[in-house]
């Protein structure tokens, strides 16, 4: 029997949650599961392949980012339709078949989002679609984010970007259109993979009936050099990979000279170092084409 439903997570130095979310999973001859380990450390793919036999495990033997772990896992994946997902979220009431019937409902929808939850206190909404980018900060938001789930997104309708956290595509749309960008490592990428699925003619879409819990915190990597420096960076190299999306000079003048001059300034005289570093690093990085390798907790 063919396989309908490839899941796929990225596992890197995240034992507990890659196991809690495998948990909530229930396995069927139509659904796989591939994990994709990004060169963890204490053999934590191995670990996850003898408690899991029915988990395809894939071993790389350096981090690839977010995007060429989940490239990883699409190349091995057998599926009609593959959830990728983070590894901290769970899957309380498995109705990803919800996805699934919004995807078919038009041969132009090429991805599906869930609603996403955050999984700490009374469970905020944190994406039910994204507002469009701005063609000049290149900032946009996430419907409903840190708002109290009162049934009030319970509509599906058509979003511009998907969130990275839990997207369904169809595996014939990423063979027209290609896999997810890896030059942005962390961040990003998803936004400029639903760029190039809408450019292929391709609809994305927030389908509510099915929820994921992200345990993903507010303050997950604030006050972070990698953060800083992948946020810096890729936000430059959006632009510059999607002038069509953007007012390619006014947003230069916007992230250089007002954004990083600002946070040059504010860790210049806070005495973040390491931040001031990551911003300049960032910027530089990307005026000269360099792609620095900076460790990564993704």
């Amino acid at each position: 029997m063919s396989i309908e439903i490839s899941i796929i997570t990225i596992n890197y130095n995240g034992l507990e949650d890659t196991c809690a979310l495998i948990e909530t999973i229930p396995f069927n001859e139509n659904l796989e599961v591939i994990v994709v380990d990004n060169a963890s450390n204490n053999q934590e793919a191995d670990t996850i392949a003898q408690r899991y036999h029915q988990v395809k495990v894939i071993k790389s033997e350096q981090n690839l980012g977010f995007a060429g772990g989940n490239n990883l896992g699409i190349q091995a994946a057998q599926g009609k339709y593959l959830l990728l997902i983070n590894n901290d979220t769970i899957i309380k009431e498995f109705n990803i078949q919800a996805l699934i019937g919004r995807m078919e409902s038009s041969p132009a929808i090429g991805i599906v989002c869930p609603k996403i939850r955050f999984a700490w206190g009374n469970y905020p909404i944190q994406y039910t679609g994204y507002s469009r980018l701005s063609r000049v900060t290149a900032r946009n938001h996430a419907i409903g984010c840190n708002e109290e789930d009162h049934g009030q997104y319970e509509i599906a309708h058509p979003t511009p970007y998907a969130h990275g956290a839990a997207m369904m595509i169809r595996r014939d749309a990423i063979e027209k259109v290609g896999l997810m960008p890896e030059c942005y490592f962390l961040y990003y990428e998803e936004l400029d993979w639903s760029i190039m699925f809408t450019r292929a003619g391709y609809q994305i879409w927030y389908e509510p009936k099915c929820t994921i819990y992200h345990k993903e915190s507010q303050s997950t990597g604030q006050g972070s050099p990698l953060r800083t420096y992948y946020l810096t960076r890729n936000r430059l190299l959006l632009v510059q990979r999607n002038p069509q999306e953007f007012n390619k000079t006014l947003a230069y003048i916007y992230l250089i000279c007002i954004v990083a001059l600002r946070d040059i300034l504010k860790y210049t005289f806070s005495a973040r170092l390491d931040l001031l570093k990551a911003t300049i690093l960032g910027l530089w990085d990307f005026i000269f084409k360099r792609n620095t390798s900076i460790n990564s907790k993704h």
